[in-house]
């Protein structure tokens, strides 16, 4: 279950990031008497979300075997919508995200009246969108791998990645993220191909997709995916031993569509205007 360890880590890894920053801040500008503020925020906001996932996993279990897979399928599809804006939102926000996180805290603690509650709410929402991502995450992949080994993965990868933002919040380790959050991105958009598959998949079983049915080819007698290897391919790659032509087609599209964008150049920020273009601007 090496899959939802690598993105509990990645989650966990980037609330803790966003956190410690905020923290480290403060403690840097002689403002540590707020720090209570940032453990109410990240208490709501797991307390958040594991309400949510609790609800979604109580609501889903009263559904009928049809109504189930459709659930699943939605379910499938809000994991993969999310999971890859995560990757592209990281893409675009790591170049500035600690200079944004600090001018955000001198904003909310500009006002001595709501301060408090404007430092919760941005720590709240910060974590609480990394634990809604996660929850929408691990719901597809506890759907396809029912039993106790995703969970105590997923577990593994938040307890991990508390280790690891506690030591760059001490300054004890030097983690390069930048090759972290790029090599992460690319298995999250393998993990997302093999979840928007599988969604097809659970749309076939409600009844609604039965087109392009006919199976791309079987492996099941030779890697089924019951097998140690077949195991673990499925979870980094969204392996399947019997895919049909239609889940096939939508992992490959998308992944080539994904890859694409993720390694297309950014557009370098335009120059700002030398005083000689000003000036002659204003004449």
């Amino acid at each position: 279950m090496l899959a939802p360890f690598l993105i509990m880590l990645r989650e966990g890894i980037e609330a803790a990031l966003i956190t410690g920053i905020i923290a480290a801040y403060l403690r840097q500008t002689g403002r540590s008497s707020w720090m209570p503020a940032i453990w109410i925020g990240v208490f709501l906001a797991v307390a958040m979300s594991l309400f949510v996932g609790a609800g979604l996993q109580l609501v889903s279990a009263e559904f009928p075997q049809k109504a189930q897979e459709l659930f699943e399928a939605l379910v499938g599809f809000v994991a993969v919508i999310v999971l890859t804006f995560m990757v592209f939102w990281m893409r675009k926000a790591a170049r500035s995200l600690k200079s944004e996180l600090q001018q955000s805290i001198d904003q909310a603690l500009a006002s001595s009246s709501s301060a408090t509650w404007a430092l919760i709410g941005m720590v709240f929402f910060a974590v609480a969108r990394e634990g809604l991502e996660s929850v929408f995450f691990l719901l597809a992949i506890f759907q396809q791998s029912p039993g106790p080994g995703a969970p105590v993965a997923a577990l593994a990868g938040i307890l991990v990645s508390i280790v690891i933002g506690l030591g760059i919040y001490r300054g004890g380790l030097r983690l390069n993220l930048r090759r972290f959050f790029q090599w992460t991105s690319a298995f999250i958009l393998f993990v997302a191909a093999g979840i928007l598959a599988s969604a097809l998949g659970n749309l076939h079983e409600a009844g609604i997709w039965n087109s392009l049915q006919a199976h791309t080819y079987d492996l099941s007698q030779v890697l089924p995916t019951s097998s140690t290897l077949g195991s673990i391919l499925s979870g980094l790659l969204g392996y399947q031993e019997a895919p049909t032509i239609g889940e096939t087609l939508i992992y490959v599209i998308f992944l080539v569509a994904a890859f694409a964008a993720f390694f297309r150049p950014s557009r370098p920020a335009p120059a700002a205007p030398s005083r000689v273009e000003e000036r002659n601007a204003r004449t």
